[in-house]
């Protein structure tokens, strides 16, 4: 089995060649076809968050192991079963993998919210994942069916889409009755805009620095693509906003995306941070009563959401711009990631032998 792995934090990904794994019990074997890029995959090849303060959560406390895999949005096809999961795996069938895997014996697991375990496992987070041409699934229940589009359209679904889909069921039926506003337009941003118009919802304003990203963002259905930096963006956000800006999902989540929203939410507003980009600010509490205001985190979803999301993709979604890299060029894409290159999301595609 090839992998690209990841040997010393900063540092280029380096080829290893190991055994295919074996699986036994519960596993389930599959050969990759598609591992999309995320910005998660960043943080870990940087070796944690920025907490703040100078505060880093690191990876290492978090229990990862180097050398590792990165990837956790994967779709792959069926080769190989354990015993035990034979009649729920079928061979050759291809399926999206939910990655978010908890501990499978806590409360929170048997609620069916695996993401939240206090123990966790995530693929490609703390366990091997799909920068590789096979990669090992530890229950077949983590094998999610995909609608027909190609294994690069879906595999973004795992992450980009899911924490999406999560992040606007957060805002409620009458929150997404009037246009919202969403801070980024990567690969996050423009998933988002898309499962709106799926939803059947109003739209979104878009903030962004990056012109391409907002161009990207208008050419996804936005009602207005803002550049938070320019003197008119208070006035154009305004104008666009038809009555006030009453939620707000942040996929940066910097110092400067709070202080956005700070200043742009309306009374009784909700804002949810999905972004990682981390920094710490002061809070005024008072303000938080006086206005109303509900700040709420969201980290990726459940299984069951990613099930829901799989529905709405049935009934037709927009597909947002994606990028295709053979594997070897896995830093490579990192490296473009980091640096704002990527417009949309970029997807590995293993190259196996025929």
């Amino acid at each position: 089995m090839k992998s690209l792995a990841l040997t010393q934090y900063r540092a280029p990904l380096e080829c290893v060649e190991t055994s295919t794994p074996v699986p036994k019990g519960n596993e389930v074997l599959l050969r990759v076809n598609a591992c999309g890029v995320c910005h998660t995959d960043l943080h870990i090849w940087e070796g944690g968050y920025d907490l703040g303060g100078g505060k880093m959560m690191k990876m290492s406390d978090r229990g990862q192991k180097l050398p590792h895999t990165m990837g956790h949005e994967v779709v792959g096809t069926v080769v190989a079963a354990g015993e035990d999961a034979m009649r729920l795996a079928e061979m050759g069938r291809t399926y999206l993998v939910y990655p978010w895997f908890g501990c499978g014996e806590c409360q929170v697991c048997k609620s069916s919210d695996e993401h939240l375990c206090p123990t966790p496992q995530y693929l490609g987070v703390l366990r091997p994942g799909g920068y590789a041409d096979h990669v090992l699934v530890p229950h077949p229940r983590y094998l999610i069916d995909i609608p027909a589009i190609p294994p690069e359209q879906a595999a973004p679904y795992a992450c980009s889409g899911l924490t999406a889909y999560s992040a606007l069921k957060k805002l409620g039926p009458d929150r997404l009755g009037k246009p919202i506003l969403i801070v980024g337009a990567g690969g996050l941003g423009l998933m988002c805009l898309s499962l709106l118009k799926a939803m059947g919802r109003s739209g979104a304003i878009v903030a962004d620095i990056d012109p391409d990203k907002r161009s990207a963002a208008l050419a996804a259905g936005a009602i207005a693509a803002l550049d938070p930096t320019k003197d008119d963006f208070a006035k154009l956000l305004a104008e666009s906003a038809q009555g006030g800006i009453h939620a707000i999902i942040d996929f940066v989540g910097s110092p400067a995306s709070w202080d956005l929203a700070m200043a742009t939410l309306a009374k009784g507003a909700i804002y949810v941070i999905v972004g990682l980009f981390g920094g710490e600010r002061t809070l005024s509490l008072a303000t938080m009563p006086l206005r109303a205001i509900t700040v709420s985190g969201s980290f990726v979803g459940s299984r069951r959401d990613l099930i829901e999301l799989m529905g709405l993709v049935r009934t037709g979604v927009d597909q947002m711009p994606i990028v295709t890299r053979p594997l070897d060029r896995a830093h490579e894409t990192l490296s473009d990631l980091r640096e704002g290159r990527v417009v949309g999301r970029a997807v590995l595609v293993p190259d196996h032998p025929s």
